[in-house]
């Protein structure tokens, strides 16, 4: 009885899986065969777009040095700057909003920050920081804490004031209606903000990497390019999308797990 209900709950899983991402796989799998399909005809020279099968080829054949020096640098990179960029981010958007004054005074620069070109700051950072981890995750912290800044002041700011004025009539302090009221409602705009903020973080480091690195697989692209060999450019730009890929879904659980343990202590409330 109990191996029947679990094959009914995995085949139900695997029904939505499919219902899903099905269409998307589809689509995904007719592209890929039109690309290998293009290129095999001749249509499209490979050293500028490889095939499909030439790409797993390639990196199935440097699996070895991309997956255990480049990728890990990198995912080292992304997420430093990732925990920086969380918590400067949710430090200032919370002083922002308990801070008149301060929204006033550092609001305009967070979105000054965003209209540099990190091309641009990049070999300042290299002359700060040399060609070191910090030189990268400098890149990474200043293109990724901006989402998360807007995204968590924006949803502060989305208390609703018949609430906030019934807690107040019942005695709560600022700090109570901050933590009871404003952070729950902040919620679905902080994960939002991370699940773009994390996608950054690799174009953050791959960018720090492509200009200023010895180790990582933005430097590897580059080198991989500089060699005209670009089976491999792409081995390494096909992890990157799914470092990607890989860290968003992770921000997304979690926050369907936050999700589900509100509603859960709420309904235990209630």
């Amino acid at each position: 009885m109990r191996n029947g209900n679990l094959r009914d709950s995995m085949k139900d899983s695997l029904i939505l899986w499919l219902t899903r991402y099905g269409l998307f796989l589809l689509l995904m799998l007719l592209l890929l065969i039109i690309w290998e399909w293009i290129v095999r005809m001749g249509w499209v020279p490979s050293f500028i777009i490889p095939a499909p099968t030439s790409i797993a080829s390639s990196l199935y054949e440097h699996r070895r040095l991309l997956l255990t020096t480049h990728l890990p640098n990198t995912l080292m990179e992304v997420v430093v700057g990732f925990g920086l960029s969380i918590g400067a981010g949710i430090a200032l958007a919370t002083g922002m909003h308990m801070n008149r004054s301060m929204e006033k005074a550092l609001y305009h620069f967070i979105v000054i920050s965003q209209t540099i070109p990190l091309i641009a700051l990049s070999p300042v950072f290299i002359l700060w920081f040399g060609y070191t981890l910090w030189s990268k995750v400098a890149v990474v912290f200043l293109i990724a804490f901006f989402p998360i800044v807007v995204s968590t002041y924006d949803g502060l700011r989305q208390g609703d004031p018949e609430q906030r004025e019934l807690l107040l009539t019942m005695g709560a302090s600022k700090w109570d209606i901050f933590r009871k009221l404003q952070i729950p409602l902040a919620l679905p705009s902080f994960f939002s903000g991370l699940k773009m903020s994390v996608v950054y973080c690799v174009v953050g480091a791959t960018i720090g990497e492509w200009l200023g690195g010895s180790k990582g697989l933005g430097y590897f692209s580059r080198r991989m390019s500089s060699n005209m060999n670009t089976d491999a450019m792409f081995a390494a730009i096909v992890l990157l999308s799914l470092l990607g890929i890989a860290l968003f879904v992770l921000i997304a659980w979690l926050e369907r797990r936050f999700g589900r343990q509100r509603h859960a202590r709420q309904s235990k409330a209630g």
